[in-house]
């Protein structure tokens, strides 16, 4: 059974800073900070800024092992992923997987948000990094 996605979450972008990003985000295009996340484990320092039902997530270094590093050595910053919010990730990854997409780690994990997420490799999917989200 395929699982359609109810809507674009989120679209993140990558920044070399978050000071950066929301001077173009915030400042520059009027958006609001939701809300700010730290996660010291992914070496990441993340802002939520809503645009109607979609938010845009900007995503930044906290320091040089951080796991959007090598993206922003590559590309120097950018759209990173799409995010798309299903009701259950593990049904909409299956079917992804059945499609021949190739998922990232074993199991969906926490993300920013606090929902369970999972990735599928941009070289399975056009180019793009798709992100799923479960949202309660």
């Amino acid at each position: 059974m395929t699982q359609e996605p109810k809507r674009i979450n989120h679209l993140g972008i990558a920044v070399k800073s978050l000071e950066e990003g929301l001077a173009v985000w915030r400042d520059g295009l009027g958006l609001k900070v939701e809300k700010l996340v730290e996660m010291p484990e992914k070496g990441l320092k993340i802002a939520f800024l809503p645009c109607g039902e979609t938010m845009i997530e900007l995503l930044a270094p906290l320091g040089e092992q951080s796991e959007i590093q090598a993206f922003l050595d590559k590309r120097g910053g950018g759209l990173h992923h799409v995010c798309l919010e299903v009701t259950d990730v593990g049904a909409a990854t299956a079917h992804a997987s059945a499609q021949g997409f190739a998922l990232l780690g074993k199991e969906p994990t926490m993300g920013a948000e606090g929902y369970p997420v999972r990735f599928a490799h941009p070289k399975s999917t056009a180019g793009t990094l798709v992100e799923w989200l479960e949202k309660a």
